[in-house]
């Protein structure tokens, strides 16, 4: 008898150790609702109330937690180690009802997320009082976290960037609509002097629009659309940047629509920058930008129109570290850089004096299209070393290049000028001057041509959306014929990997100049 009562006794002793381990390991939804209350269980029916309450609670792996969309909740979200998930168990945070819950931050961070992992956030509103209004943070802050998820939120109102990521591995930020702050849209940076500690972040699908400035930086650049530092394989793809940078309270350096600087790896493709500005008398407010450190990236398919500074950036400053091995290849620029110092759609300047800290451009099969200022400038500052242009149609106002020429690579490319047929420093021969400065010239002869261009719609560009970049045809060429053979085979002359398609998403082909197929 007493050995049968052991024996119930362990049973009934595993059954109620089981029961509590799965009590323990369940996760749970929490809702939040401002017709709820803190003291209720936190269910749909009995939602919690507010964001104080929400940053008082314990969070699981596995645990999700809803705000009612269509509402307000006033406060500042925090999530730190303690409100971590792990990979089969995210904590997710998100919305559920009708529409975006409003996480109202007034003059703080609406969601500060600092050493946790395995999160995911979707479908929310992040609003600031205002970048002159009282606020002074960023709207979004993920430090130090590694596996988050940031998926269809907007961001408006804040003095910093929208959304700011800071030394983070493995993230995605993906349909977040960054809109009227201050310092950015969207910013990523790592540990000063290290490129290592952001790391693996692809941000896809977002809007940076209208970040005009910040208006307490008085001494370095602001109003950026997308810009990554510090940091190590970042993929930009299908993002838009436009009308930021307007209101930056300097003049001196400035900002640009999407970009990077002390960084390794980044690609940025399928993309859309127009408009972008800088403040009167000051400059940059460009397309796209390589900017200081970069090393081996690479901005591909892209497109920009109408911005005060240049389409493409080459930039490298003065303490930076060396810039090398970058291509820009299959992107079509559109009058940019006629109001800031570029005066031309691409720009080359180095502040460093050092020709051996800023080398290695592969620069080919874009198409140029200028036709008020210039395709390409040198600035007075802009040593450096093999620069490679090739398969490139160059089409400007007047002058096709100015400032100081050095031994940069010229091959296959097709020079016109609008006014003069070419011109180049006041050469207006382009034979001439390709043999008297060794230009667009292989194996002794000439390999470059000028030839007016029949693009189907050039210089009225209107695209407003990232997802109709593959139908754009304004820069197709109408009657190719006698461009046909004009363009030089990368790969078998010079074992350049030139990807597998052009501007529009199309198998690219060897005998084709500028972006886009015949």
């Amino acid at each position: 008898m007493l050995r049968f009562c052991c024996y119930i006794f362990l049973i009934f002793s595993a059954c109620n150790k089981s029961t509590s381990t799965n009590t323990v390991n369940k996760a749970h939804s929490y809702y939040f609702s401002n017709s709820g209350n803190d003291e209720n269980e936190g269910s749909i029916e009995h939602p919690f109330k507010t964001i104080e309450h929400f940053n008082s609670i314990h969070i699981s792996p596995g645990d999700e937690v809803f705000f009612k969309g269509g509402e307000i909740f006033t406060g500042n979200l925090v999530l730190d180690s303690t409100k971590s998930g792990t990979k089969d168990k995210p904590v997710v945070l998100s919305s559920y009802g009708n529409g975006n819950p409003i996480i109202d931050a007034t003059n703080g961070t609406a969601l500060t997320i600092y050493n946790s992992s395995y999160i995911n956030i979707t479908d929310i509103t992040c609003k600031g009082s205002g970048r002159k209004d009282g606020n002074t943070k960023p709207g979004i802050l993920i430090s130090n976290c590694i596996n988050i998820s940031v998926v269809k939120l907007d961001i408006s109102g804040f003095q910093k960037s929208g959304l700011q990521l800071y030394s983070c591995k493995n993230l995605t930020v993906d349909n977040v609509n960054a809109h009227d702050n201050g310092a950015a849209g969207i910013g990523v940076e790592g540990i000063y002097n290290s490129k290592l500690s952001s790391n693996n972040i692809r941000i896809t699908h977002c809007i940076a629009e209208n970040n005009p400035g910040d208006p307490t930086n008085l001494t370095n650049h602001s109003g950026n659309g997308i810009i990554v530092g510090h940091c190590t394989n970042v993929m930009i793809d299908y993002c838009m940047a436009t009308n930021n940078g307007w209101d930056m309270p300097r003049i001196g350096n400035g900002p640009v629509g999407i970009w990077c600087y002390e960084a390794d790896s980044v690609v940025i493709q399928h993309c859309l920058s127009y408009k972008n500005k800088t403040s009167k008398g000051g400059e940059d407010g460009g397309g796209y930008d390589l900017d200081g450190g970069v090393t081996n990236s690479i901005i591909q398919y892209c497109l920009s129109y109408e911005n005060d500074g240049s389409a493409f950036g080459i930039f490298q400053y003065a303490g930076a570290t060396n810039w090398h091995d970058n291509t820009i290849r299959y992107c079509i620029s559109e009058n940019d850089g006629n109001v800031s110092a570029a005066h031309a759609n691409v720009y080359i300047w180095n502040s460093s004096y050092d020709s051996m800290q800023f080398k290695n451009l592969l620069f080919y099969n874009n198409t140029i299209y200028n036709n008020t200022g210039a395709a390409i400038s040198y600035s007075i500052e802009s040593d450096h070393a093999n620069f490679n242009f090739y398969n490139n149609i160059f089409v400007a106002a007047n002058n096709l290049l100015s400032g100081k020429l050095v031994d940069d690579t010229f091959l296959a490319n097709d020079w016109w000028s609008l006014q003069r047929g070419f011109n180049i420093n006041g050469n207006y021969d382009f034979r001439d001057w390709a043999i008297k400065n060794n230009k667009e010239q292989l194996n002794g002869k000439i390999t470059g041509i000028n030839i007016a261009v029949d693009f189907k719609n050039a210089g009225r560009t209107t695209l407003t959306n990232t997802d109709q970049l593959i139908n754009f045809d304004s820069y197709k060429i109408i009657s190719p014929t006698s461009m046909m053979q004009a363009a030089i085979d990368l790969n078998n002359l010079f074992n350049i990997n030139t990807g597998k398609q052009d501007f529009n998403g199309i198998q690219a082909q060897k005998n084709c100049l500028g972006a886009c197929n015949y």
